[in-house]
């Protein structure tokens, strides 16, 4: 069973940069899609990016052109790279698996202006 652990938020000015890091247990070879959600206070939980075993990536409208999604499948590692961050992505942002309900356990971004 894969257990998730992201890592890499913080505190961090409108327009700088943020890497994120999605940790698993296991292998994530075996999940076709892995994924990096946010959510706000108040707020469902939003799909951010997406990658496939092949390598392809879908993004929100929000963030595209601004942030990238890569995986490391011998690493077992999933990234998310946040350029040009704005006070709007501000959030938990949370690593998500094979769309299953398996989940990490968050890393905040806090983004000032």
């Amino acid at each position: 069973q894969v257990q998730l652990v992201e890592s890499g938020g913080g505190l961090v000015q409108a327009g700088g940069s943020l890497r994120l890091s999605c940790a698993a247990s296991g292998i994530i070879f075996r999940f076709n899609t892995m994924g990096w959600y946010r959510q706000v206070p108040g707020k469902e939980r939003e799909l951010v990016a997406t990658i496939t075993i092949t390598g392809r990536m879908d993004y929100a409208e929000s963030v595209k052109g601004r942030f990238t999604i890569s995986r490391d499948n011998a690493k077992n590692t999933v990234y998310l790279q946040m350029n040009s961050l704005k006070p709007e992505d501000t959030a938990v942002y949370y690593c998500n698996a094979g769309h299953l309900n398996l989940w990490g356990q968050g890393t905040q971004v806090t983004v000032s202006s």
